[in-house]
């Protein structure tokens, strides 16, 4: 009984960390229509400014958390008026060879800057052992995973559907030009969604550095993970991403506990069920 409720423990938090990181993905994909690549090199250099500021600064978890989601974006924003503004409308081939070079160029810069070796993010002692529940004891990093993924969830879903910034994304996507013939500032509009998705990169690459070690090719490395979340949950879909990841998350964590060493194989297999009765993904609208 305690092997079960662990690995439901850390399938959850797992799944979150999985949803918020990747929702930002899902944003660029589904509604800005933008196959970004890139999208884990930015959760990489939240973990690289995370781990210097907590680690070789000594600042601690939350400021580096809050760095970490500010300096990324704060790197992105020149990247998104330089280059992805080249390619918002274009083919998704000219999208995929843009961003794929924006990928090793992060990975390349940041091996350069930071070294080609693993790096930590010491954890708050407030985030350090485990909650008594009575009945069982739970690591306390594995709920703030789990609090950060609704909260992520939430506030999403209230920002694209219950705000007026929300509608302008909406109508932005649908058509571009009848909204910047009634006002809306589409760029400004693109610039901001970006922002947020590298800012939850950020954020999801801190909180979730237990789970995806920050390493050199860690952009590559879960680079086809997160893809396949989104393609699973259907791109722009936030229910869609989040059971996606809920689901990835308690077969892959299932399959590692009890059958190591398949590694994967349980995780891809079940992409390939989902995508084949589901080609839309969980939630994907028509196109």
């Amino acid at each position: 009984m305690q092997t079960v409720f662990s690995i439901a423990v850390d399938a959850l938090a797992y799944g979150m960390v999985l949803f918020v990181i990747s929702i930002g993905l899902s944003v660029t994909m589904g509604l800005m229509r933008v196959v970004n690549l890139a999208h884990g090199g930015f959760a990489m250099i939240g973990g690289y400014i995370a781990s210097y500021v907590a680690r070789d600064l000594a600042l601690g978890y939350a400021l580096a958390l809050i760095a970490a989601v500010v300096f990324t974006i704060l790197i992105a924003i020149p990247i998104e008026r330089l280059l992805y503004r080249r390619i918002y409308g274009q083919p998704e081939l000219t999208q995929v060879l843009m961003t794929i070079g924006i990928t090793f160029c992060i990975i390349g810069i940041g091996n350069f800057v930071m070294g080609p070796t693993l790096k930590t993010i010491p954890l708050a002692p407030s985030l350090q052992g485990s909650a008594d529940l009575g009945f069982r004891t739970i690591p306390i990093h594995r709920l703030f995973a789990i609090a950060c993924g609704l909260a992520v969830a939430l506030g999403l879903w209230y920002a694209i559907e219950k705000t007026n910034f929300g509608i302008k994304l909406r109508a932005s996507v649908d058509n571009a030009a009848m909204a910047a013939a009634l006002g809306v500032r589409t760029e400004i509009v693109y610039a901001v969604s970006f922002a947020a998705a590298v800012g939850l990169a950020a954020f999801g690459g801190v909180v979730g550095s237990e789970f995806l070690p920050v390493e050199p090719y860690y952009a590559l490395r879960y680079m086809v993970t997160f893809l396949v979340v989104v393609s699973v949950g259907g791109a722009g879909s936030i229910p869609g991403a989040l059971a996606a990841c809920l689901l990835l998350g308690a077969i892959d964590t299932t399959g590692r506990y009890l059958m190591p060493e398949f590694g994967e194989f349980f995780f891809y297999l079940a992409v390939i069920a989902i995508i084949c009765v589901f080609p839309r993904g969980l939630a994907g609208r028509a196109k």
